[in-house]
């Protein structure tokens, strides 16, 4: 055998790494990976309320705008998935197409968002639990000025606890529970569609009509729409998850970015539908239970189905929530290893370590639960934390996938990108498609950052007292992670930069073959590195 031949049959010693996680994962359970992130059950039933009280029914269009837009940047990340199906996907991408300081960037902030999106998500459970049996209202009778808070923050707090444990057992156990659940979310989501398509009581003209809203607002209706939609745009994300757990799937390269596109899809048909039938199928739009965060779509369908039909639904939805709490546990764990074992993260030894028996990331998995508590306990007394936690979280990945198509478009200027022909045939290629379907995910992407991020009371102070320290708190929280990461990097992290020896590929530390003996620099993109982009060995 020669000597630069891979011997690692798995094929990861491509990217510089050996093969340390368990490949198990089949197509479908990649396929349920990116919808159980995406989650519509879990999604459109907790922020629903949030946009109609915005905007009312029209707000429902900014679901088919929003995934037109999430398209084009789902198409982008299935062209790379098809190259690079390694964990931590921006993180790894950015690397092939970017700068070192761009790579670590996009993962510092995916890392971020995904575990605030964890804490995030499991807080839906306060929104559909206590509504199916109040015994699971643990703090108070729910009337209390922080009733609802607190309680939300011990349901989502023996959420994240089961995640981790399951997490950490292995990614079988997680993939296992995460497509049966899955399969139940989109079932339920059938019959829920069917049952709520049954009992309509009003024509598809509401979605037409303003109905009042955006009176007083300076952009008029326009301007309250631009908030609902954040109601949409907090859902449709997270479908790079079935490329971060590629290194754990079979044929990742054919597998990974069907998969990506398929859920982004199957998430936009179902969870429209949903909304469409839910507007048009309620008793009564005027009832201001439809526009509250103890009531929403949760009451609609315990409106229009009632008694156990509607209880029957409201369990799907609290399964839902679970897929989707432990399919973003699952990609904050990935992203945490992937940084660790190229030494980018303090104790990057331990947080890349993986279990011998059930070859999972077991201390990522342990780190990642705690660290996505925190934030609950720090804001317990906050009513308004789940808008607050969801817009920081989603305008940190917004971030994160911008400094991947950003990059990924300047590439194809210059004839970088798509790669050469080496031998080995991409999973997925947009073709001559790929500029101005590259060009419409960067433009919808710095579009979509500017209204998630605008400091409006609205999102960021929308309950006393009224601070503007409050109200401007996402930009500033935003700016001192994105200022704060970058400084890391630059002054401390770059000078240790390098696989570790435990989880880098045994070719690469052959002297023919290139690896292993180049270290990392700013100014270059760090696909010019030997073994297609492997990291150095020793640290600067």
């Amino acid at each position: 055998m020669e000597p630069s031949k891979s011997i690692d049959s798995s094929g990861m010693d491509e990217f510089g790494y050996t093969q340390t996680l368990d490949r198990s994962i089949g197509k479908f359970a990649s396929f349920a990976a990116g919808v159980s992130y995406i989650s519509i059950l879990t999604g459109v039933f907790q922020l629903f309320y949030f946009g109609f009280s915005m905007a009312g029914p029209a707000y429902a269009w900014s679901w088919p705008l929003v995934f037109a837009g999430q398209l084009m940047v789902a198409l982008c990340f299935a062209e790379l998935a098809g190259r690079y199906p390694v964990a931590g996907s921006v993180y790894n991408w950015a690397k092939r197409l970017a700068s070192g300081t761009t790579a670590w960037l996009a993962g510092w902030l995916l890392m971020l968002s995904s575990i605030m999106a964890l804490g995030a998500v499991a807080l839906a459970l306060q929104l559909t639990l206590p509504q199916l049996w109040s015994g699971f209202q643990f703090v108070g009778d729910g009337t209390g000025p922080y009733d609802f808070a607190m309680n939300g923050v011990v349901l989502a707090t023996i959420m994240i606890t089961i995640s981790t444990l399951i997490n950490a057992f292995g990614v079988k156990l997680m993939t296992r529970i995460n497509s049966i659940g899955v399969f139940v979310e989109l079932i339920a989501a059938v019959l829920l569609i069917l049952a709520l398509g049954w009992h309509v009581v009003r024509g598809p003209e509401v979605f037409f009509d303003t109905a009042g809203f955006g009176e007083g607002n300076d952009l008029g209706f326009f301007g309250v729409f631009l908030i609902g939609a954040m109601a949409s745009g907090y859902v449709m994300y997270g479908f790079d998850t079935a490329s971060s757990l590629g290194e754990e799937t079979k044929d990742p390269k054919r597998t990974a970015p069907k998969a990506i596109l398929r859920a982004v899809t199957a998430s936009f048909v179902l969870g429209g539908l949903i909304l469409l039938f839910g507007i048009l199928a309620a008793p009564d739009l005027t009832d201001p239970k439809v526009g509250s965060a103890d009531g929403g779509l949760q009451h609609i369908v315990l409106s229009v189905l009632g008694g156990p039909f509607g209880k029957a639904f409201l369990l799907c939805i609290v399964v839902a929530v679970v897929v989707c709490t432990l399919a973003v546990h699952a990609a904050a764990i990935r992203m945490v290893f992937a940084m660790a074992r190229d030494n980018n993260l303090p104790f990057s030894r331990q947080l890349s370590k993986v279990d011998p028996v059930r070859r999972t990331p077991t201390v990522a998995a342990i780190v990642v639960g705690v660290l996505a508590v925190v934030p609950l306990l720090i804001n317990v007394m906050q009513p308004a934390i789940f808008t607050i936690l969801s817009s920081i979280s989603i305008v940190l990945i917004y971030l994160s996938y911008l400094l991947v198509t950003v990059p990924m478009l300047r590439n194809r200027f210059l004839k970088k990108w798509p790669l050469a022909h080496d031998g080995s045939e991409p999973g997925f290629s947009m073709g001559k498609w790929g500029v101005p379907v590259n060009i419409l995910a960067v433009l919808w992407g710095g579009a979509m950052t500017l209204n998630l991020i605008w400091p409006r009371p609205e999102i960021y102070n929308s309950v006393p007292p009224f601070e503007w320290y409050l109200q401007w708190g996402g930009v500033m929280f935003v700016a001192a992670v994105v200022v704060g990461g970058t400084l890391l990097y630059r002054l401390k992290i770059r000078h240790q930069t390098g696989v570790l020896a435990e989880h880098a590929a045994a070719v690469a530390a052959h002297p023919s073959s290139g690896a292993g003996r180049h270290q990392a620099t700013d100014d270059a993109p760090q696909d010019a590195l030997a073994a297609d982009g492997a990291l150095a060995t020793e640290p600067a």
